[in-house]
């Protein structure tokens, strides 16, 4: 799993997202069992009309099949994404399932979220920037998880924009 930057300055707001895991290795055995048994039932049945060589094949595929499902399962464990927000920038970092790293960095004060509703599929979340192009962020995330963190990021650069000010010789 990737480290998160270390920024130099304190944390205003910050996201981490990860990829749903959706299989444990419960589910994980439970599906290779639910694979095993029709290719196998099928393994005794050339078998049986002597076509022997074929369990060999139905061996190679099921191999393959699971094999890819846990490369899949690895490197989505690996993928992840960072939104950091500190006094003087906003930093969206993405690091894929291979390791490869990716960091956009905005002005905070002149960043935009824009939530954008398209019909029959999901929403889009982005950040936007003066002639800068728009930052999609959040793109493991469902419809519900993606206004949260579109809500809870735009109320914190309200709050970077808009600071309270609290000098105790104007109190009354």
């Amino acid at each position: 799993m990737a480290v998160p930057p270390v920024p130099s300055e304190p944390l205003l707001f910050e996201a981490v997202i990860t990829p749903p895991r959706g299989l444990g290795r419960a589910g994980l055995r439970a599906l290779a069992l639910l694979l095993a048994l029709p290719a196998a039932g099928a393994a005794a049945l050339f078998a049986a009309l002597g076509a022997w060589p074929v369990t060999g094949f139905l061996g190679g595929e099921l191999g393959l099949v699971l094999g890819l499902i846990a490369l899949h399962r690895r490197r989505s464990a690996r993928r992840l994404e960072i939104v950091q927000l500190t006094a003087g920038r906003l930093t969206v970092t993405r690091c894929d399932g291979r390791g490869r790293r990716e960091e956009e960095s905005l002005d905070p004060y002149w960043s935009r979220v824009a939530l954008r509703e398209r019909a029959g599929a999901a929403c889009e979340l982005h950040l936007t920037a003066p002639r800068r192009r728009a930052v999609e962020i959040g793109r493991d995330l469902g419809d519900a998880e993606r206004r949260d963190l579109a809500a809870a990021l735009s109320a914190a650069l309200r709050r970077y924009r808009e600071p309270l000010f609290d000098n105790p010789q104007l109190r009354e």
